[in-house]
């Protein structure tokens, strides 16, 4: 009780007093001016503890909400991501042609020559993965190495397939003479 007291007669010092002509009066209104100051500041004070109090009741209140929340939070599933699948275009591959492979072991035939290589080694599966890899166009590369093959020219794997198409197609081919002279392996 004394700090309430004290809590008391400070706010009284602070308040202005009124005066009048009368002495009686002015004394038996101090009197009732302190009371009620008094009483006024004793319960603005009761408000304000009641008012903390109350204040952090809520706000543990809250904590512990906000606490068990976050504890059901973490005891739920998992939030599962739903993929969407998007359609990709699909793209065409555009084929070589059996000519484009005859240009191309013509050409390597060309660089062999150049070097002075007496012969090169085409294998089917081993052409068809140097020009398109991933790309099932291996009929038309077996045509294109037997189309391109001179007399002289012979079969290190020849397959037992009827029409030859198989990766271990492999073809010696003889680069010393070039000519166009030579005649086609297959027109004997």
């Amino acid at each position: 009780m004394p700090a309430k007291k004290a809590v008391a007669t400070e706010e009284t010092a602070a308040t202005p007093k009124k005066r009048t002509c009368k002495r009686k009066t002015t004394t038996a209104a101090a009197e009732s001016t302190t009371e009620t100051t008094e009483t006024v500041a004793k319960k603005t004070t009761a408000k304000k503890t009641a008012t903390k109090k109350t204040a952090e009741k809520k706000t543990t209140a809250a904590k512990k909400t906000t606490t068990k929340k976050a504890a059901a939070k973490k005891v739920e599933a998992p939030v599962v991501e739903e993929t969407v699948k998007v359609e990709e275009p699909v793209v065409e591959v555009v084929k070589r042609s059996v000519k484009d492979y005859e240009d191309i072991i013509n050409w390597k035939k060309g660089e062999a020559h150049a070097m002075d290589w007496l012969y090169i080694e085409v294998n089917a599966g081993d052409l068809l993965t140097e020009v398109e890899a991933g790309v099932d166009n291996l009929a038309a590369t077996c045509q294109a190495i037997l189309n391109v093959m001179l007399e002289g020219d012979g079969f290190i794997v020849r397959p037992t397939e009827e029409d030859m198409v198989s990766t271990s197609l492999t073809v010696r081919y003889y680069c010393d003479n070039l000519s166009a002279d030579r005649r086609k392996y297959f027109e004997n």
